[in-house]
This record gives C-alpha cells, structure tokens and sequence, in this order.
C-alpha cells in the first residue's frame, strides 16, 4: 500500500508579498430588522474565527477587479437574509447569555494583491501559515472600535498571473462546516444573478436546552468548567512541533476498508467508511506515538458528529447554527495496538452510534448546567467531504480550497487532496520524537498489517 509523507517543500514561500489597496464595510443592501439570535450551547463554545482560502485560476472574462465589484454587491444582498453576520457579538444585559444583536453594522472587505502569480507560491495542499497573508482582520481606516470585532471578513487577493484567493474569516459561532458550504453555494448563485438555491434558517432556539434540563447519560467527551467562567474559547498552547501530512490515495482508503472487514460470522452494526477507517488508523498511531503508551492508558478520541437528522424532528437542512456535537471513543493503547483492525473501526462507528436524539439533547442540557467543553487527547477535525471546492462561481469553481492551519498537537485535520479528490490529507502537528513514532506507526500498519 503506497502512501506520501509530505515534508515542508523547501520551496515554501514565507511571504506572499501582499499589498493591501483598500479596506471596506459592506453593509445589508437593504435595512434589516433590530434582533437579537439565541446562540445554543454548541455555539456559544465555539467563539473562535475560522479561515479559509479559496484559490481561482485567470479567467479572462473575470478578472479580480471585476469579482471585486461582483462580490461588493453580492455581499450586500446576502446580508439581507444572512441579518446575523453584519451583526456583532453582545452579552445579553439580563441574562449575560451571548447572542449576537443583528445591528447591520456590516463585514470587513479587503481588496489586495501579491506580487507572484498563482503558481509560483507553492503547493497549494501544504498548509502554508504565509496564506494567513490572504485573510485580513485589520480595521484601519475603518473608524471602527477594534473591541467590537465583525463576525464576517472577506479579502480578495489578486497574483500577476490574473488568477486571486477569496480568502473568508468567519466566527464559527455564525457556522458549522456545512451551514457554511450552503452559505458559499447562495452567495455564488446571487452572484450570478440566481435565487437563492437554499434559503437560511437562522432560529438557534431550534437547540434550546430543555426546562429543566437534565442529563441522562454519562458524557466523557465533555469536561466540566467553573460556573464563574466567561464562555469558554479554545486556544493553542504555543510549543515546538513537527508538521507532517500523510496522503492516503483512493487505492489506500480501498484497501484499509478490505482490512476492516470482520471476520465471517462476526456481527457488528458500524458501517465500514472511508471516514471511519481513516479515524481508526490515525487514532491508533496517534495514541501509540505518545511519550506515554503504556498498555493501560487510555487514549480518547474525538471527532465531530452532525444532529441535523438524528434530532426529533430533524434540524431543517438550511439551518445556520452549529449543528454538531462532539463524539469519542475510548480504548486502552494496548487494546489500540494489538487489536484487529476491525474493532478499531468498530469503536469509532460506535461513537456516532451513540449520537440519538436522546443523547443529543442530554449533552445539550450539559452545557447549560456545567457549561463545560469537549475535552480528549485529541480532536479528529475532518473538511474532507464539505465540497469547498466544488462551489460553482461565476467565475468558476476553486482550483483548491483550504482552511489557514495553525500547528497544534490536539487537532489533527482530514481535508481533500487536489489531484485524487477521492484521497484524504492527513495533517499531524507534534513534538519531533512524537512525530518520529507517529510516522513509523503510520509507514509499519499500512505495510505489515
């Protein structure tokens, strides 16, 4: 079984060149009503701004200035039905629950360029930290309290080849992954000129807690915070780490399904997935590359689980909240490294088992009581199958869309490869001797089990 570790490319550009030609707010075409969105408890922990890159070839008939225009007036429409995302984050003078007042204050613009055509700033599925360069949360010249942040910045920079990078910043409190893809695929049908394909539904209420809440199972996902605690933010602790993507072909995720096969007469009810058996294997390396893997450790696991149909009734398919909640597995290492492959797989199914309806709302009426976050050894956060990069533009469709990485070792992401759309990019952050044994656990599995 072939598979690439890709080393940092030693012709990594540092820095974009990025000239920055003006900066503005775009405000909702027309005047929106004064409210205030409930955030659910899923949001509320999710008060964090994730950015993305989206790169586009030249295409003579439109050049950057033109998207520029194109994307000003198609902003401005979008803000009508998408009222939250000129608004801004206020703690409710009551209740001190945030929410977020639907002010019409607006999004940031930023229009830019680099001095190096698209092809000459590297390989684009490296996550490169100098495309941060392509995404600007600067006020300057904005007249704007830099206390009372945007939820929402936009920043198209062009290249010399006439190719650009749309580049987003989002507060995940407005989205999910997939509230987000609905959002890119709205605003590219007003660009051209389309109805709305899907239209928003914005009522977090939809995910109240339930009065009086209460918790019916045991949540070992989740970890408790004091009660004094403002709502709590996830943060990187700096530290000294090895950066590595390990890419699994199509033919790779083929044959680790072949391995997840039970044997004959073995009855389990977990579904043998490309995700799940990624997740097996990147778990297995991951709690065996640790300084301590001692056999009774144990390792916990995280990943991310989408409710819209697993509620009672179902969260309508447009609704623009956080529609996700956090899912584990747990297994000693030695259980991780001596057993078959198959139960592997079978624990991580099961932690998606696990998320019904009645376990949903019972972790939702966690959070209102102990207002705690998910908490393991590490995160599996996966953009392999959002579809990013098959948003149909006017202007086309991206050569590659990606989010800006930052290096920590509690987060290791899954996103789609540029030339085998079928293929996965794993990328892993750890301290040197972790990685040396997260690589070798990785090289040894797919070539001896």
């Amino acid at each position: 079984m072939g598979t690439i570790s890709k080393e940092t490319p030693p012709e990594l550009l540092q820095d974009l060149k990025v000239t920055f030609q003006s900066t503005s707010l775009i405000l909702p075409s027309q005047e929106t009503k004064r409210q205030s969105i409930f955030l659910s408890n899923i949001d509320r922990i999710l008060n964090f701004h994730v950015e993305t890159v989206h790169f586009f070839p030249f295409n003579k008939d439109f050049p950057p200035e033109i998207v520029v225009e194109m994307l000003k007036k198609t902003l401005a429409e979008i803000l009508v039905p998408y009222d939250f995302l000129a608004g801004r984050l206020r703690a409710n003078p009551e209740t001190g629950r945030l929410e977020i007042d639907c002010n019409g204050a607006g999004i940031v613009f930023s229009v830019a360029s680099s001095e190096y055509p698209l092809d000459d700033i590297g390989d684009l599925v490296y996550p490169n930290p100098a495309f941060g360069q392509l995404i600007s949360k600067s006020m300057d010249n904005l007249g704007q309290d830099n206390q009372d942040e945007p939820l929402c910045f936009f920043q198209i920079t062009s290249f010399k080849c006439g190719g650009f990078a749309m580049g987003i910043s989002t507060n995940h409190i407005n989205f999910d992954g997939l509230a987000f893809k609905i959002f890119l695929d709205n605003l590219a049908a007003l660009a051209a000129g389309k109805p709305l394909p899907v239209a928003p539904f914005n009522d977090r209420r939809i995910l109240v807690a339930r009065s009086p809440p209460h918790v019916d199972f045991p949540h070992h996902e989740l970890l408790k915070l004091e009660h004094s605690c403002p709502d709590p933010v996830f943060e990187a602790t700096p530290e000294d780490l090895d950066f590595k993507i390990f890419r699994l072909t199509s033919d790779d995720i083929s044959d680790l399904k072949e391995k997840a096969k039970a044997p004959s007469g073995t009855h389990i009810e977990t579904r043998i997935t490309g995700f799940n058996v990624v997740t097996a294997l990147v778990w297995r390396c991951k709690a065996l590359s640790s300084s301590d893997n001692t056999s009774d450790r144990i390792s916990k696991m995280l990943y991310a689980v989408d409710i819209r149909r697993r509620l009672n009734p179902p969260l309508p398919r447009s609704f623009t909240g956080n529609g996700v909640l956090t899912a584990y597995a747990m297994a000693k290492c030695g259980e991780l490294e001596e057993a078959p492959f198959w139960k592997l797989v079978e624990k991580v199914g099961e932690a998606a088992t696990r998320m019904t309806d009645e376990y949903a709302r019972s972790a939702i009426d966690w959070g209102e009581i102990y207002r705690g976050i998910p908490h393991g050894e590490f995160l599996l956060s996966s953009w392999w199958k959002l579809g990013f990069e098959e948003v149909d533009y006017p202007w086309g469709r991206p050569r590659y869309s990606c989010p800006v990485v930052y290096r920590r070792k509690d987060i290791i992401l899954l996103f789609p490869d540029i030339e085998n759309r079928s293929g996965v990019n794993v990328l892993v952050a750890l301290p040197e001797e972790e990685m040396v044994r997260f690589q070798s656990q990785f090289h040894k599995f797919l070539a001896n089990y």
